[in-house]
Parts: C-alpha cells; sequence; structure tokens
C-alpha cells in the first residue's frame, strides 16, 4: 500500500513537472512579439524620414505623408501643411505607445508566465517590474490601450472633414467602451485584493 502511494506521488510529481515544462511553449510568441517590434522600429523611421524629406521639398516625400493623412486627396500641394506634420507626429507617438505596450507584454509576460529574469538591482531594470504580476500587467495593458485609442481618436478629429459621422462616433464609442472596461478591471482587481486581504487577516 505504501509503495502504491509512493508510485502515485512520482507520477503526479512527473505530471506537474511536465506541465509546468509547458509554460516555455510560451518563449516562440514572446520572440515574435520581438520581431513585431522591430518591424515598428523599421516603420518609426520610414515615417520619421519620410516627414524630414516632405518638410525639405521632397515630393515622393510629401505625396507619401499626405496619402496616409488625406488619401482623397487627388492633387498634391507645394508643401506640407501644419495639419498634416501634426497627423504625422501622431502616428509616431502612436507607433511609440504601440511598441511600449509591446515591451511591457514581452518582459511584463517572460517574467510572469515563464521565467524570473533575475534584473534586481540593475540600474536599467524598469521601475514597474519589480511588483508586476497578472493582476498589475493587465491593468497597464488595459491603460496603454486607452493612451493608443486617444491618440487615434485625437488623430480622427484633426482630420475629422476626411471621415463620415457614423466612423466618429463608431470610433467615440469604443474609445469610451476602453474606459469603461479599464475602470471595470481596476474595480475587480481592487475588489480581489480586499477579499484576498480579509481572509489573510481571518486566517490570522
Amino acid at each position: 500500500m505504501e509503495i502504491n502511494q509512493k508510485s502515485d506521488n512520482k507520477r503526479i510529481s512527473t505530471i506537474a513537472r511536465f506541465l509546468f515544462l509547458s509554460r516555455w511553449l510560451q518563449l516562440p510568441l514572446y520572440l515574435g512579439l520581438v520581431l513585431a517590434q522591430c518591424v515598428y522600429v523599421f516603420h518609426f523611421w520610414v515615417e520619421l524620414t519620410d516627414l524630414l524629406g516632405a518638410i525639405m521639398g521632397n515630393q515622393e516625400s510629401l505625396k507619401h505623408i499626405l496619402h496616409i493623412v488625406t488619401p482623397e486627396e487627388a492633387e498634391t500641394p507645394l508643401k506640407i501643411t501644419e495639419t498634416a506634420i501634426m497627423l504625422v507626429v501622431l502616428g509616431l507617438i502612436d507607433v511609440v505607445m504601440i511598441s511600449n505596450l509591446l515591451i511591457m507584454v514581452i518582459i511584463g509576460g517572460y517574467e510572469t508566465f515563464v521565467s524570473r529574469m533575475n534584473l534586481e538591482g540593475h540600474p536599467d531594470q524598469p521601475e514597474w517590474l519589480s511588483h508586476v504580476n497578472a493582476s498589475v500587467l493587465k491593468i497597464k495593458l488595459a491603460t496603454a490601450i486607452i493612451g493608443i485609442s486617444s491618440i487615434h481618436l485625437l488623430k480622427t478629429f484633426i482630420n475629422a472633414s476626411a471621415y463620415d459621422e457614423k466612423t466618429l462616433i463608431a470610433q467615440t464609442s469604443i474609445h469610451i467602451t476602453f474606459l469603461i472596461s479599464a475602470v471595470a478591471i481596476a474595480y475587480t482587481d481592487r475588489l480581489m485584493s480586499q477579499t484576498l486581504s480579509h481572509s489573510e487577516a481571518s486566517s490570522k
């Protein structure tokens, strides 16, 4: 009887070890996100180069910039407008914020779900990484998505003449939905933290 019990414990331990090792299957996903980060870096520099070229008077760069911000324009003006510059800069900020989101997912997700990075004491350790967990990461991602949505909405309102009323209403509604979702996530996390605190206090 005792031998069978030891055998069962060993079997469970082996299964548990195998399941725990399965977390490394996420590694290719995070490496893929690193490649996506490289794509965004390349896209950022292409857009920035075209913006500088358009300001300097390069017609090809100007056509490319205006095609992005006002694709319905048939004629190309002689120089880039202030509105077009603002829209391109907001697009660059949008790329940076998405890149920041990728970094949070890559580093925070790897630290939380795959393996510790042991960055304690490192001068470049992100401040938020020292106390990251699934709940903190979820709230930070929701906040980052709201920021990205805000940039998209601002770009839309600056160039509102290029969009119909349905598009403006839809984008505004989506942004409000993101806001409500983030508040709901934060409130749910707070309730769970309070429940956990009460449970620990009761057990003592």
